[in-house]
């Protein structure tokens, strides 16, 4: 047994951690041996009690190994190891990475340079066109994108990353060959010929309470920096912020409408010490002392959304440049100012525009 498959057993016994892990590894050296260590030795390590001590000891009756393997070769994903090159180096600076991580697609050096995008899974149209102009926005200047491939705000960064060409990795809460939302089956294979798939789970693993903030701690700290573009007071984004602050990571959040219960999270995390996001300029002044290289083909590939940025010059050196404003005529100006405040039906835009 290789190392590799060592450690994908471990990571089929349940009860086995990374925390655990590591105390195990720190006794016996390697996962092999692990494997072949009585229960009454295990049991002495700190962390690891006798039913851990008998779930790793029993391995093979409960978990199905060469299964496990003949799925990881019929799916066509790959398990990365913490000692492989391709593991996201930010990952091995956190106290707990992740024993194995399945992967569809690949990890490149320039994703290294990564910012996670999250937040509600019930977004707002605000939310959603705020997701979608950072995200295309951060691709262009080089910056690949992260996050969870949920709902909502996940999707939105996902499907505007790969609008501008750049790249994104999806971190699921799930074994990788189950689609969750199944909303997403088409937009996750985007992500795996073009981005990575990432699962630390076992196949078949369903989501549940434990699986999410797993998820959503990998999603942190694969990344430079988490931000936060709309959250409710609830929402499962707040742990990705709260694990990214953690681990020394800076956290930004985007601020909504005072009276909109989602934007509670960000405010919240904004009167906590986030920095506040009002646009991309934000959050290239918090990573100022990069020079990812802009994606030099996204100016010809716009954004399908109404609320895409338009070109800008590609320069490494240089700051991504404001979105290029459209040409309005005065009509379209006299009907845009009063919008500022907010969204309006029809009759109230043409009271408070005068126009008919």
């Amino acid at each position: 047994m290789d190392p590799r498959e060592a450690l994908i057993a471990l990571n089929l016994v349940g009860k086995v951690g990374p925390i655990r892990l590591r105390a195990l590894l720190t006794r016996f050296g390697d996962a092999a041996a692990v494997l072949h260590t009585p229960a009454r030795h295990l049991a002495t390590v700190d962390g690891i009690g006798p039913e851990t001590a008998a779930a790793i000891a029993g391995w093979e009756k409960t978990s199905d190994l060469a299964g496990e393997l003949r799925r990881i070769e019929r799916f066509g994903c790959r398990v990365l190891i913490e000692s492989d090159d391709e593991y996201p180096p930010l990952l091995r600076e956190i106290p707990d990475p992740p024993i194995v991580l399945y992967i569809r697609g690949s990890l490149r050096p320039a994703d290294r340079q990564g910012i996670a995008v999250v937040g509600s899974r019930g977004a707002t149209e605000y939310g959603h066109s705020t997701a979608r102009r950072l995200s295309f926005q951060l691709a262009q200047a080089g910056f690949a994108i992260v996050s969870g491939g949920a709902r909502g705000i996940d999707t939105s960064a996902h499907l505007s990353t790969l609008a501008a060409r750049g790249r994104t990795a999806a971190v699921l809460g799930t074994g990788i060959n189950r689609v969750f939302p199944p909303e997403n089956a088409a937009l996750f294979d985007r992500i795996a010929a073009e981005g990575a798939i990432l699962s630390p789970f076992p196949f078949n693993r369903p989501a549940d309470r434990q699986s999410f903030p797993i998820r959503n701690r990998i999603v942190a700290g694969m990344t430079l920096g988490t931000l936060v573009v709309e959250a409710g007071a609830a929402s499962g984004a707040l742990i990705t912020a709260n694990f990214a602050n953690d681990y020394g990571r800076p956290v930004l959040a985007v601020p909504g409408r005072i009276d909109s219960p989602a934007s509670h999270g960000c405010h919240e995390l904004i009167r906590r010490g986030a920095r506040l996001c009002e646009g991309v300029d934000d959050v290239l002044a918090e990573f100022e002392y990069l020079q990812p290289v802009p994606v030099a083909t996204a100016a010809d590939t716009p954004d399908p959304t109404p609320t895409a940025p338009g070109p800008k010059e590609s320069n490494p050196g240089k700051p991504a440049a404001p979105a290029r404003q459209p040409v309005l005529s005065d009509a379209e100006r006299e009907l845009l100012a009063p919008l500022d405040g907010g969204p309006m039906t029809v009759d109230e835009l043409v009271r408070a525009s005068g126009r008919p």
